[in-house]
């Protein structure tokens, strides 16, 4: 070893990968932890997806894959797949992973569904009315003044409030008015036969 001037040694450089060697990942501390056969499976998918895309040769391929099913550790299994892009890398939600290309980059947000909106409520003045209006045919046109009466309320309120039960206010309307009807023709038929 060569001494400076002053007779000191000079300081060793550490040694340079040569040209052409693959980044190697920085060793951690999981880097020594033991892989499982789950871990080796999912490596060997890894080499066959760059198998398919055509980042590796028949002969790397076969290397790589028995190198894989005999490694003990995760920095074993690193190395075989330092220098193949692995899918989508894990960042923050939105954040452009750092190595891949523009094209990979932030994912634009998801629009938010609407919210449902609630179900608007049945007016209870429009159920009263359908079944008054039932009851009329039964009760021969006894309850028609009742349905008449609240299929114009449940009307006034469905109109303001926004209530749902139109159709039921309608048919209890018509119901009623056709037992009103059945009673004042009733009453002119008698009124005229009571004139003769």
């Amino acid at each position: 070893m060569a001494e400076q001037p002053w007779g000191q040694p000079y300081p060793v450089r550490p040694q340079q990968q040569p040209y052409g060697q693959p980044w190697q990942p920085a060793p951690s501390a999981q880097s020594s932890m033991r892989a499982s056969n789950t871990d080796r499976d999912r490596t060997v998918d890894v080499l066959k997806a760059a198998y398919a895309e055509g980042r590796l040769s028949r002969e790397e391929y076969g290397q790589r894959f028995d190198a894989a099913y005999k490694a003990q550790t995760y920095g074993q299994l690193a190395q075989l797949v330092a220098d193949l892009p692995a899918g989508p890398m894990p960042g923050p939600f939105g954040a452009a992973a750092a190595g891949l290309p523009a094209a990979y980059g932030p994912m634009p947000m998801p629009v938010p569904l609407p919210m449902p909106m609630p179900a608007r409520r049945v007016n209870g003045m429009a159920i009263a009315s359908l079944a008054l209006g039932v009851l009329s045919l039964p009760t021969l046109g006894a309850a028609g003044l009742g349905a008449v009466a609240t299929g114009h309320i449940a009307k006034a309120q469905i109109r303001a409030r926004g209530d749902e039960g139109t159709g039921l206010a309608t048919i209890g309307l018509v119901l009623g008015w056709l037992s009103l009807g059945g009673w004042v023709l009733l009453f002119l038929l008698a009124g005229f036969g009571a004139l003769d």
